[in-house]
């Protein structure tokens, strides 16, 4: 493993930690030396790089949450390892910033440590984005957010304005892309129209408030998740910055990061817009729930796929006559969780019929006994074309 310590400073220590609390379950960059990162878990990773979201506050920390946090007690059958990290130093230039996350977004995920990555503006999303080429993993990326952030490939990045860079990146590591939370008053009908184009996946916040199981294959399908903490409504997320009407509540939030704590396939985690200057203590407090509910998600997992073994499920057929071919889905006998079995689309010089396994949700079985292609086989069938 690559030296990643030379990127981070040490964060205060905490004194007289309270007995069985996350205070003293953590270990922790304090001074003390650099965790010795020898086991599967969590990192957390405070970073305090607003450059090319709010250039005025470069410079400047706020990490509260960490005293929220510390004062949490673990869940049930949390047997696995916290690291604390510490704080990453912001380069000299952005691009330094974006480096240094790259390398250690890649190193973590290759000890399996999941980087919970705090702080930022979300164009850090790029950073990580690039720590999987280091990998060489194709990805599904995730954005909790009010925008789709696309922006012009012409400008710089911005935290509103980054998705456009990890499509024209090269080389190209992105196999889906996806938001959830959208406000319609806030983003371009063209911006929806490429959406669609390119097949990827976008849940408006209406949609996501009437039915938030909407959401759960989409977290179970991420590698990256991004959430935008600017999507959360002004009145559960209080602060300068924070002028939002409409969106996400703190509990919208904290089930999300439970359901993806909960993803087996789920590798990295960003929370980013945690912008310093006049925030409430609520709010980091906030953050340190949706810490804690990733982290009782985690816990939680059962290895379904793409871990788990096909011999441990269910597998239902169903043949549809308008496209001559069967559809598959598999339900999990620990879980009751459904995928989807999606083919390559076949081709000349292609001996063997290559497969792509989607989660998805008991209505899409249904729909598909109803004569109708779900909408998500067709979406998957046409980008692995």
């Amino acid at each position: 493993m690559k030296d990643i310590s030379i990127y981070f400073s040490p964060i205060d220590p905490i004194e007289n930690p309270i007995a069985e609390s996350l205070g003293e379950r953590f270990v922790r960059n304090d001074g003390s030396g650099f965790p010795e990162i020898d086991q599967a878990g969590i990192a957390i990773i405070y970073i305090p790089e607003f450059r090319n979201g709010e250039p005025s506050l470069h410079g400047q920390t706020d990490d509260r949450f960490r005293n929220h946090l510390a004062t949490y007690f673990s869940g049930s059958n949390w047997n696995f390892k916290s690291y604390d990290l510490g704080n990453l130093m912001p380069g000299e230039r952005v691009e330094d910033t974006y480096f240094a996350l790259r390398q250690v977004v890649a190193e973590l995920v290759k000890k399996s440590v999941i980087p919970l990555v705090i702080g930022g503006s979300q164009d850090l999303t790029y950073a990580m984005y690039q720590g999987y080429e280091e990998l060489e993993q194709l990805i599904n990326v995730l954005n909790i957010d009010s925008k789709l952030d696309l922006g012009d490939p012409e400008l710089p990045i911005s935290k509103d304005g980054y998705v456009s860079k990890l499509l024209m990146h090269r080389p190209c590591y992105l196999f889906n892309f996806s938001v959830v939370g959208y406000q319609t008053p806030l983003v371009k009908s063209s911006e929806i129209d490429l959406f669609e184009k390119l097949f990827f996946d976008a849940i408006r916040l209406g949609e996501f408030k009437a039915d938030f199981k909407i959401a759960e294959p989409l977290l179970r399908n991420t590698d990256l998740l991004s959430i935008d903490l600017q999507s959360i409504k002004a009145s559960d997320f209080k602060g300068k910055y924070f002028s939002q009407p409409n969106g996400l509540d703190n509990q919208d939030v904290c089930q999300i990061a439970k359901y993806a704590g909960i993803s087996d396939k789920l590798t990295s985690l960003g929370l980013f817009n945690l912008l310093p200057g006049e925030i409430a203590e609520s709010a980091h407090a906030e953050i340190a729930q949706i810490i804690w509910y990733f982290m009782d998600g985690y816990a939680q997992r059962v290895g379904d796929f793409p871990i788990g073994s096909k011999k441990e499920y269910t597998k239902f057929t169903v043949f549809l006559d308008e496209i001559n071919h069967e559809l598959i889905f598999y339900r999990s006998n620990r879980s009751e969780r459904w995928w989807m079995e999606v083919p390559y689309p076949p081709k000349e010089g292609i001996k063997y019929e290559r497969h792509h396994l989607v989660p998805c949700d008991k209505s899409q079985y249904n729909n598909a006994l109803n004569g109708d292609i779900p909408n998500l086989w067709w979406k998957t069938y046409q980008k692995l074309g």
